[in-house]
Parts: structure tokens; C-alpha cells; sequence
């Protein structure tokens, strides 16, 4: 019988918050969730997994990180380096080709997993974490195609695995702030939400020379929102989507495609290789979602322009107030409490409704990256492994991720084709 507890379970019973390889099957480890102690293996260290581990090793030295796998050995040596600094054993190293993350999960004595490669790697190793029974914690998006989110939703239930979505930006304060607030009901009955993920990384698409990255690769060919969960996230969790609504159907479109082009003009020049390229991605590309309940939710998704980055911009408009960010500016109007036809400062009401985690670890969570998020995100990790109620279950995360199959189906059908999405739950 399965030991796990999603967040909707514990919710019930009033707690807190591809194509398959045909390969053998992995021997389980005893307690996959709700372990005592957590033995835990990292896949994948380049930039991003190697901050993971970092917030790991500060957070929590009492977590065993007993082995490594990156198919580029720099980056494992340097990963086993900061273990070992951190006072830690030196984790085995796993870099022997693009399939030898499969030695790590076969080990016994760890029982969860991080999961910090490309992603379109991301549901087939998810897949192997479950059939090792292994918690995972993926980065994101969980999955990039419809199959596998059906996939990894029929895979967990029917293994002893754990999971949680490593979705950083619901963290933020402010997001947790408004979150709390929109559950109290300041905003009212919510009508409209926004989010958008603007974040220019035209120079992570070509290596020095003029190849194409995972990244630059990832925009050639496929078009709509591609990295839907940092939009997503934030805008689910005010909504309720997943505990009190659902998300029902979609459309999308998207803009010419210019931005990577005049990059690689200005950096390769205009006789270059990497100047002919035909990117499929536009620029901007915009979903637009309809809920069960009649809300509306605003999906944009923008790498390719030349901005300053920020942490995306957020809206939610309710009956009874409405909030806005943008530019660096985090602002509320609420009916009743604010000036009329007067925006304030989001941080005046913070002292009244500062979500409860950041009044406890704000002080500590403020001096790390992504607003705080990387310090919540491996702090919830680490106890859910640990308890087994995870607050981003896998129907939140093949929710969210939907969005980038679903954007493309619908611009593919000459925009403003609504698609159906799928009641995972």
C-alpha cells in the first residue's frame, strides 16, 4: 500500500499545507515517502541544479547528498567539491552517457531524487524515479508533451514514489502575500488573473562559437507558451485551481519571430550560421485560459526580447480589489481600505497579511535567489520527503505544464482554436 499523501489528501483530512524504454525494472528502495532521514541523489548540476545543491548543503546538513550523475564531468567534479566543502562524504559520481542516471536510481540506500536536467528530460526521468520508487523533485515544467502529463499522473498512482514540482516562484513573498490575502477573500470574488514569464535569455541559446544550446534548441522548432510554470504557478495558487476550480479550455497565439535572429546577426554577424536559423518561437505568446467557474487567466511568454529582467509581472482582479506588478512596482487597490482611485504599496499590508511561512523564515529566506524562492522551494522539498505531503502534487504540476502542448495545438490551428484541457485530477 502506498505511503504517500498529495496536498489535496491532506487538505481533505484538515492537514497543512513519452514514449517508455523498455528497460529492467529498479529494485524499490524501503521507504520512498515519509522517510526519517532523507539519502538524497542530484541528476543534473549544471547552473541551476548546482544552486539546488547549494540550498540543500546550507539548509540541511543533516541530508546525505550520496550520489551525483551529470554527463559533463566538470560539472560533477564541482559539484562533488561543494559536498565535500560542506563537510559532507564524497558523493559517488554517475557521467558514463545519457542513461547512467539509471545506476544512481537503482541504488537502495537513497530515497529521493532532484531532478535538474533539460527539460524534455524531465518526464522520462520522472518515470524512472517513480519506478524506483523514489521521491522526486523535479525541475520545471514537469513534462513538455500531452502523453506524458497523462503518463506521469497514471505512473504515481500506481507506485509508492512521492513527488514535488521544484516551482520556484510561488515563493516570492509578495506572491505569498497576495496568495494569503486572496484566500481571506480581500480581493473579493476573483474574476481575472495574470501571469507572465519575461525573462530575455537569447545569449543561453548559443554557445560561443555559434551552436545552438538545449535552450536555443528548445525555440527552433516548437512555438506557444514552452515554459508555462513560473506564469502558472502563482496565478493557480490564488485561484484555487486544482482545490476549488479548474482550468477548462484555452487559446493562444503568438508574434513573429525577430528577436533571436537580430541577436545572432549582432553577435555571430549576418553571414553566419547562426544568423539563418528560422526560429518557430515568436516572440511573444500568449494563452489565455477560461476556468470552470468563468474566471479568466492571462498566460505571456517572452525570452526573446531585449528588456530588463525582473521577476515576471503578475495581476489578479477581483470584485473587491485587485492587485498589479510591474516594472519593480508591487501594487493593491482594495475596495473599502485603499484611497479611492488610489493604487498603495502591496508592502503596507504586509504586517497584516504576511503569509505565516515568511514570518517565520522571511529573514532567512530574503538573502537567497529568485525573491526567496530557492529557500522555500528546497525547504518544502526537504519536509516533504520527510512527512510525505507534498505541496505541489503531480496534478499541479501536469497542470501546469499542459500549457505549453495546448499553446501550441492552439496557434497551430491558426490561433484562437480553443483546445479542451484535460481534468487530470
Amino acid at each position: 500500500m502506498s505511503n504517500k499523501i498529495s496536498r489535496r489528501q491532506a487538505l481533505a483530512k484538515g492537514g497543512a499545507i513519452g514514449v517508455g524504454l523498455a528497460l529492467t525494472p529498479f529494485v524499490k528502495a524501503e521507504k520512498p515517502a515519509g522517510a526519517e532521514k532523507v539519502s538524497l541523489g542530484f541528476i543534473g548540476v549544471g547552473a541551476r541544479g548546482t544552486e539546488l545543491l547549494r540550498r540543500v548543503l546550507a539548509q540541511h546538513p543533516e541530508v546525505a547528498v550520496a550520489a551525483i550523475c551529470d554527463i559533463d564531468e566538470q560539472n560533477l567534479k564541482r559539484a562533488q567539491e561543494l559536498v565535500q566543502k560542506a563537510g559532507g562524504a564524497a558523493p559517488e559520481g554517475y557521467s558514463k552517457g545519457d542513461q547512467d542516471y539509471r545506476r544512481l536510481l537503482a541504488r537502495t540506500d537513497i530515497n529521493s531524487v532532484v531532478i535538474a536536467t533539460p527539460q524534455e528530460l524531465h518526464a522520462r526521468m520522472t518515470l524512472d524515479g517513480f519506478s524506483a520508487g523514489k521521491f522526486v523533485g523535479s525541475e520545471v515544467p514537469a513534462c513538455i508533451t500531452l502523453p506524458e502529463c497523462f503518463e506521469l499522473v497514471a505512473a504515481q498512482k500506481k507506485s509508492s514514489a512521492g513527488y514535488m514540482l521544484l516551482e520556484n516562484y510561488i515563493y516570492p513573498r509578495a506572491h505569498m502575500q497576495v496568495w494569503n490575502m486572496a484566500e481571506q477573500g480581500i480581493f473579493g470574488d476573483l474574476t481575472y488573473g495574470a501571469g507572465a514569464y519575461i525573462h530575455e535569455v537569447r545569449n543561453l541559446r548559443f554557445t560561443q562559437d555559434g551552436k545552438l544550446t538545449w535552450r536555443g534548441r528548445n525555440v527552433l522548432n516548437d512555438v506557444g507558451v514552452i515554459y508555462p510554470t513560473h506564469a502558472m504557478g502563482p496565478v493557480c495558487r490564488w485561484m484555487g485551481i486544482g482545490k476549488s476550480d479548474r482550468l477548462k479550455t484555452l487559446v493562444a497565439m503568438d508574434s513573429k519571430a525577430v528577436g533571436n535572429h537580430v541577436y545572432a546577426m549582432d553577435k555571430f554577424g549576418a553571414d553566419s550560421e547562426p544568423a539563418h536559423l528560422n526560429f518557430a518561437n515568436g516572440d511573444t505568446n500568449q494563452a489565455l485560459i477560461r476556468t470552470e467557474q468563468g474566471r479568466l487567466i492571462e498566460i505571456r511568454y517572452d525570452t526573446a526580447s531585449p528588456r530588463p529582467n525582473g521577476m515576471g509581472q503578475f495581476s489578479l482582479q477581483g470584485s473587491r480589489g485587485a492587485y498589479e506588478s510591474a516594472l519593480g512596482q508591487r501594487m493593491v487597490y482594495l475596495e473599502h481600505k485603499t484611497s479611492p482611485e488610489q493604487w498603495e504599496e502591496l508592502a503596507k499590508y504586509q504586517p497584516a497579511y504576511d503569509h505565516p511561512m515568511w514570518k517565520v523564515r522571511g529573514a532567512e529566506a530574503e538573502k537567497t535567489g529568485h525573491g526567496g524562492g530557492d529557500f522555500f522551494v528546497i525547504e518544502e522539498f526537504i519536509q516533504a520527503v520527510k512527512s510525505g505531503v507534498t505541496p505541489i502534487d503531480i496534478i499541479d504540476a501536469v497542470t501546469w505544464s499542459c500549457v505549453r502542448p495546448l499553446s501550441a495545438e492552439s496557434i497551430k490551428g491558426g490561433g484562437y482554436k480553443p483546445v479542451p484541457i484535460p481534468a487530470f485530477g
